[in-house]
């Protein structure tokens, strides 16, 4: 009779630093498994731990109270299928990334990663050691080969594993979502699949972390690359595989297909599951943010909408002489059509009072920008007690390009906790608004259709800090912007290589030194979602004071 191993792979939302709530999910996940006959239970990699850890393991006293957890899941689950679960793993004085195979109440292997990623978000070679390339582990008289995540994306550790008798691979990942990065491990691992001949398993985690989201998106090969099992993407889901032992090696069977979501609903679905896990996880159950009736503020109330419910979120508006009455509409309809409450709370008393405060220093000055900046920054204020007063996370509402050139105002427009669209540059944020109004899934929770008034995509973006001002006063058109910041920053290119794109020297010059001055104001900003893998932050570390400019 043919061999046979039931797996159960669990995609699941780790919590960093939270020991045992990950341990509680993960005896959750077994018992369910034990139920349903797994052999096996598989968690993702540093699941015990949640991740990324950054300097957390880099303290003994964490690493060591991760690894009693360990333990004691190994004594609580001796009953029933064996588990795969990651976790930091301290020994002769070093920290692994390691894989631990628990089974009959002990710890019966730990594959210690091999290959450790020091580019974009990661920094592992600061904080792991790594380990030698390791060969299979037995789970019943199956020998299983776990390349741990980087570990796949190379040749040589998946050959290993096979050349000394593996005859499954099952690949356990903390792999950070970023803009078509899906394609790219379906293309890596069906070659590693090939090379080997063996079925794979993918195994990654769900869940946000800081700027971080894990979208999941688990899958299992068989040899020659065929797809037999998809897992959603950024959904927690326990799922089973049934391989069989055939003339020909293990085989899995057929499995459910999950489809894959355009790029736009990823990058949505992304930015909300970021933002209902950095509020859940840091304890805050509702947000407000500054409604301005304008675009960017109603991207963001349609995320906390869809990610908390309209009725966890304040919207406020804060208008002064030069808010329109077209803005005022606008943020009306917008938190009407959300659902959600909006306040009103004008800034001209306030700006008033800081008018005659500084009116002895200030005589003699003219009017300028900063001026401008009291309006904002008594906004941050209000917005600010707002958040201490009732418990409500502030979100920021400032869009990539902006970021990036420094048009916003630090302590006012952004002041805040959490920012969903960080990552998105202007033009993006508009193709995004149009999606969501024209789409509905079943994971958001604010309402169908036009949340975002079509006038409020189509009109002109404008602070309005004085009178008819609009971005473009100050800034290129947007989409010649954004190409300029796109090839700047998500692509390094040289002002030379920009210039040769077709753009104005000049104009790329001053967006370069817009950038770099604004250094200072990015490394006191709030998060916010990753979703272009050239994020501000770990994707991009420069130097606050820095006088070089590109002069080629």
């Amino acid at each position: 009779m043919a061999r046979t191993f039931r797996l159960t792979l669990g995609q699941l939302n780790p919590t960093v630093g939270d020991l045992a709530g990950n341990a509680a999910q993960a005896r959750d996940a077994h018992e369910q498994a034990r139920a349903n006959g797994a052999d096996m239970l598989a968690l993702p990699e540093m699941f015990i731990t949640g991740y990324q850890t950054q300097d957390l393991v880099l303290k003994p006293a964490f690493v060591a109270d991760a690894m009693k957890h360990v333990e004691q899941l190994a004594r609580d689950c001796a009953e029933g299928p064996a588990i795969g679960i990651g976790g930091p793993l301290a020994e002769g004085g070093e920290v692994f990334n390691a894989y631990f195979i628990l089974s009959g109440g002990q710890i019966r292997a730990a594959v210690k990663k091999h290959h450790l990623p020091n580019t974009q978000v990661f920094d592992e070679m600061r904080l792991f050691t790594p380990g030698p390339i390791s060969g299979p582990y037995a789970v019943g008289d199956v020998r299983i080969g776990s390349p741990i995540c980087e570990d796949a994306w190379h040749e040589d550790v998946a050959e290993a594993l096979a050349e000394t008798g593996a005859e499954i691979l099952l690949v356990p990942n903390g792999s950070p979502y970023r803009r078509e990065k899906i394609e790219d491990r379906h293309g890596l691992m069906v070659a590693r699949v090939i090379e080997t001949g063996l079925p794979l398993v993918y195994l990654n985690m769900v869940g946000g972390q800081d700027d971080q989201i894990f979208d999941g998106g688990s899958f299992v090969l068989n040899p020659g690359g065929a797809l037999m099992l998809q897992l959603p993407p950024f959904a927690e889901i326990l799922a089973h595989v049934d391989l069989t032992e055939t003339p020909d090696g293990w085989r899995a069977a057929k499995g459910a297909l999950a489809p894959f979501p355009h790029v736009w609903e990823q990058d949505y679905n992304a930015m909300v599951l970021a933002l209902r896990d950095y509020m859940r996880k840091s304890g805050f159950q509702r947000a407000l943010l500054g409604l301005s009736g304008g675009i960017d503020s109603a991207l963001v109330a349609a995320i906390a909408a869809d990610a908390l419910g309209a009725e966890n979120l304040r919207c406020v508006m804060l208008p002064s002489e030069y808010t329109s009455s077209e803005s005022l509409e606008d943020a009306a309809l917008v938190a009407r059509n959300l659902g959600c409450r909006l306040d009103n709370l004008p800034i001209t008393g306030p700006r008033s009072a800081v008018t005659e405060a500084l009116a002895p220093l200030f005589a003699g000055t003219t009017p300028d920008v900063t001026e401008e900046n009291i309006q904002s920054r008594l906004r941050g204020l209000l917005l600010m007690a707002l958040s201490n007063k009732f418990g409500e996370m502030l979100l920021t509402t400032g869009n990539k390009s902006e970021v990036a050139v420094g048009y916003a105002t630090i302590y006012g427009d952004m002041a805040g906790g959490y920012n969903p669209i960080k990552d998105l540059y202007k033009t993006r944020v508009f193709e995004t608004a149009r999606w969501r109004n024209e789409n509905h899934r079943d994971w958001m929770k604010g309402p169908a259709g036009e949340v975002i008034p079509q006038r409020v995509i189509d009109k002109p973006p404008s602070a309005e800090l004085r009178p008819d001002q609009k971005d473009e006063d100050s800034l290129p058109p947007y989409d010649v912007l954004d190409d300029i910041l796109e090839r700047l920053i998500d692509r390094d290119q040289s002002v030379a290589e920009v210039v040769a794109a077709g753009h104005d020297r000049a104009t790329v010059k001053r967006v370069e030194h817009l950038i770099y001055i604004s250094e200072y104001k990015r490394f006191q900003s709030a998060p916010g979602a990753r979703t272009s893998g050239r994020a501000f932050w770990l994707d991009r570390r420069y130097p606050i004071v820095n006088r070089w400019r590109d002069e080629g």
